[in-house]
Order: structure tokens, then sequence, then C-alpha cells
């Protein structure tokens, strides 16, 4: 057992080691002399903890993060927001440390990207200069996949991914719904953002319901048919939500193929399901301004140089974050805040004219099944290629069959994890 605890305690670090030299040499050996400008677009888990680091190694750059909203609204504990478990105000953070900190923050969007001339366009129509610029923009959900579904829908049939309003607007709705009413949540397929994330949703949205409106139920549409830690939930549903939670598979005619917002309706292959509260996760891709920059591809994701984070599409721009094509690593905050760490070694490193260090990222998942459970899974991941493998032997995933004490320390490793993470990145 205390091998399997100090196991399961993890922190987000991030560890480097020397290697080969890459090639992604300096436009201008001066930088090196001189206060280089590095711009960060997106003030999230990736984009605040990279601005703040870059401050950290090196005093001397200049470094701005662009990022509109002046509160962040953290997604990790959000769906506890849903289940009535936590207030909002518990997810939301100010940029006021990062920029006493030495980090200028702009509240504003960015709406243009130049790659020759190296600058960026905010939305009052300044410009910023730059000579390293880092995106992490995070994700945009994708209103033209799913047919029936805009962003005029979503005020009837929230998505609640991006959390903040739509957080809200669930709660509300699953607070106004009548005691026996049916809740039903759409689940894309992959790549979308931390894929066990809608499992543990439904879990607490079953928590709400079974001690607030016991003849309530959930029905899962989902477009796939394997699901992360797949075992976990579905034992945790069994012992906790029996017969609550229905889970149809893609094999089984569970992928939304359209809605119609008016009815509260989800239209699968195989038949149409009318909801009281329907709660619609669409497709996503890489966040708008990565299109802009033209640091996205075809697929919506931007393909990036695993060892530097170096966009394969456009010179002197690095991604980080839930809008990269990452392989083996999870769209998470906790890779997400790994990612920016490492990516501010990066481009700390070529500015000085030094060869970067190969990362070493380590990621960390937990899910919430009820007040007092939880379960996880991590791993190590290097670069392999364009992308990031786990390290062999490196996962560690929650035991099937572990008692109720583990999943309470579990839960609160997940509190601890949270506090330290905000502290880390946002002060």
């Amino acid at each position: 057992m205390d091998s399997l605890r100090l196991k399961a305690t993890r922190r987000n670090v991030v560890r480097g080691f020397a290697t080969a030299a890459v090639s992604l040499a300096l436009p201008c050996p001066s930088y090196a002399r001189s206060a280089a400008r590095v711009v960060v677009i997106g003030g999230g888990f990736g984009g605040a903890a990279c601005a703040r680091a870059l401050r950290k190694i090196d005093s001397r750059l200049q470094v701005t993060l662009i990022e509109p909203n002046r509160i962040f609204t953290a997604c990790p504990f959000s769906n506890e927001v849903i289940a009535g478990l936590r207030e909002i105000e518990a997810q939301q953070f100010t940029y006021d440390k990062i920029a006493a900190s030495g980090v200028t923050v702009f509240a504003q969007a960015a709406t243009k990207v130049d790659p020759q001339t190296r600058k960026v366009g905010l939305a009052d129509g300044t410009s910023l200069p730059y000579d390293r610029l880092v995106l992490a923009p995070g994700i945009d959900l994708r209103f033209d996949a799913l047919p029936g579904y805009d962003e005029m829908s979503a005020t009837k049939m929230p998505h609640a991914w991006k959390a903040g309003e739509q957080t809200l607007l669930l709660r509300r709705q699953l607070e106004a719904m009548e005691d026996g009413g049916l809740v039903v949540l759409a689940i894309p397929a992959t790549p979308y953002r931390c894929p066990p994330a809608p499992y543990e949703r439904a879990s607490l949205i079953a928590h709400y319901l079974k001690t607030k409106k016991p003849r309530s139920k959930i029905l899962i549409l989902d477009a796939k048919d394997a699901i992360p830690q797949q075992r976990l939930f579905e034992n945790a549903w069994k012992e906790f939500y029996p017969v609550m939670i229905e889970r149809i598979s893609l094999s089984e005619g569970g992928r939304v193929v359209s809605v119609e917002a008016a009815t509260n309706t989800l239209i699968t292959d195989f038949g149409d399901h009318n909801a009281q509260v329907a709660n619609v996760i669409p497709p996503q891709k890489a966040g708008h301004i990565a299109t802009l920059a033209g640091a996205a591809d075809k697929t919506g994701w931007c393909p990036i140089d695993a060892v530097t984070f170096a966009s394969k599409l456009v010179p002197n721009i690095h991604v980080i974050g839930d809008a990269v094509i990452g392989g083996a690593v999870p769209k998470s905050a906790s890779a997400a805040n790994a990612e920016g760490k490492a990516c501010a070694q990066v481009v700390a490193s070529l500015i000085a004219g030094t060869v970067p260090a190969r990362p070493t990222l380590e990621g960390t998942c937990y899910n919430t099944v009820m007040p007092g459970y939880a379960i996880s899974q991590s791993g190590n991941y290097q670069p392999r290629d364009d992308i990031f493998a786990e390290v062999v032997g490196s996962g560690f995933t929650s035991p099937v069959n572990a008692p109720s004490g583990l999943r309470k320390d579990e839960a609160d490793r997940a509190q601890s994890w949270f506090k330290a993470i905000t502290v880390e990145t946002f002060g």
C-alpha cells in the first residue's frame, strides 16, 4: 500500500535532459544580449504557466500575455459546480499575480497574427511585435459539425464545455427540472478536451439527482465504444447509481447525428430521444487564433515539433495545450500546465542560443464520481517523432478493486492538486 500511495501521489512537474542539437536556430543571435520579446496568447493553465515561467527563467525577457477575459474560470472541478457541490467563485482567478511578476497582461482578444512581420494584432487595432510567439488558445467548439446545433442552440441545450455562464446554465436547468425527468448527455468522438470529463459529469449529475430528484434518469449518447477508465466508471455506476445511468455506445447507435433545440430532441441513427435537460458536447478544434496564425492544419488541430513545441507550419511560433496534436499526452489542465513550463524552458534556451532540453511531461486526470470518491489516471510523456508517447511503465490508473479508503485518498489528492496548480499558475 505504501508503494501504491507513493505512486499515486503526483505533482505537475516538467523534467528535461540534454539532447542533440535541434534544427530551430535563432534568426538573430543578438537576442541573447538584449531583451527579447515573447508574446503568449491565451491565459489558461498552459499560457499563464508559460508566461510566468519565462519571467522566472530570465527576468530580462519582455513577456506579454494576451487574454481577453479578466477572470479565468477553470474547467477542472466545474462539474461539481453543475452538480451543486461547489460555487463558481471557487473556479475563478485573476491575472493580478501574473502581472505582479513582471508579465505585461493585455485584457484584449488577439485578432491577427502576421508571421512575416512578427506582429500580433489586437481587438483595439494596436499591434504587438514579438521575437517568439506562444499560442495557448485552448479549444473552440465546432458549431458547424452537428446539424441543428449552433451558438443559439447552446442557450437551450448547453455544452458547458467552456467553464462560466454555460456551467451555471446547465446547473439551473437541472435545478428547474421536475423529479422524474430525463437528462441526456451527448458525447462526441475523440479528440476533445479532457476525455474522461463527460463521464465524471454524468456521475456527479447522477449524485445530484439521487439526492434531490431520485426518480430521474441520465442517458449518455456516446460516439465512442470504449471510454477512459471504463471499468472504474461502470463499476461505480452499478454501485452508487443503479438503473439511474444508461449509456448507449457507438456500436449500439449512440452517436448523435443532429439535434432539434426547439423540442430538446437528440437524433441518432437508431432513434430520437427527447430530454428535459440536454447537455450537448459538440466536436472541437484548436482555438480560433491558431487558425488565423496558420498553425492549425485541415484536422483543426496544430502539428508541432514535440521537442520544441514549434509549429510545423509557421516559423517562430510555438503551440501548447489542448490545441496541439499531442499523441498520447491528454488534452487536460495538468498536461497544458506542464507543456507551458516546458515550452518556457525551450523558448528561453533558443533566445539564449543554447540547445533546448528534451522535455518529459507528466499529466494527471482526476475524476470525481461522488463526494469523497475519485479515480485517476496519469503518465509520463516524451517526444517521439512529432508527437508525445507515453514512457513505458510510467502510467498509473486507479485499481479497479480498491478499498473505499483509497478512493477517499484520491478525492483528497484531487483537491490538493487543484489548489496547487491554481496557486502556482495564478497565485
